[in-house]
């Protein structure tokens, strides 16, 4: 039984944002649903580096990190997001479900090259999907914060540590 819920839950973990979990469908058999009902606390923080522009993200490194993601959050400071950290590249799925928080969100690559940026609108529960399955990273923002700090598609994210690479897996990616 233990095999069937991490399989399980290593095929839901593309899907994240605010809240993680697809729309509603039919259950699986033995699961049980575990949506988050509260804002999670607050996640270690890392700074990243988006050219010249700098931003203190936290980080959702595990499932239930990346399931609760931003949900329920009712402010987040102008030079503030969260990146989500994903095992292997996918095709990011993310929407807004439970997110009172208009927010931006940069699709990012497993180099740390930003693929794509997409506006969520809050407490939208269509997902945004990823035009790549190359998705790595994913980091999410203030509504508009990219365009404000001329953050575009091709800028490459690092951290104090190096790249997201070494920092989140050790290895030179």
């Amino acid at each position: 039984m233990k095999w069937i819920w991490l399989i399980v839950s290593l095929a839901a973990l593309p899907l994240a944002g605010c809240n993680q979990n697809a729309p509603p469908s039919a259950p699986v058999a033995g699961a049980v649903n575990h949506e988050p009902t509260q804002a999670q606390p607050k996640l270690a923080t890392i700074r990243l580096w988006l050219g010249a522009e700098e931003v203190k993200a936290e980080m959702a490194l595990n499932s239930e990190q990346v399931r609760t993601g931003m949900m329920f959050r009712t402010n987040l400071d102008e030079m503030a997001g969260m990146i989500f950290v994903f095992t292997r590249p996918v095709q990011a799925e993310f929407w807004m479900k439970n997110c009172p928080l208009p927010l931006s969100c940069a699709y990012i690559d497993p180099q740390g090259a930003i693929a794509e940026i997409h506006d969520l609108k809050a407490q939208d529960t269509n997902t945004v999907v990823a035009a790549s399955d190359n998705i790595q990273y994913v980091l999410e923002v203030n509504q508009g914060w990219f365009a404000r700090h001329h953050v575009t598609e091709g800028i490459f994210v690092r951290t104090e540590r190096g790249t997201l690479g070494e920092t989140f897996f050790g290895a030179n990616r």
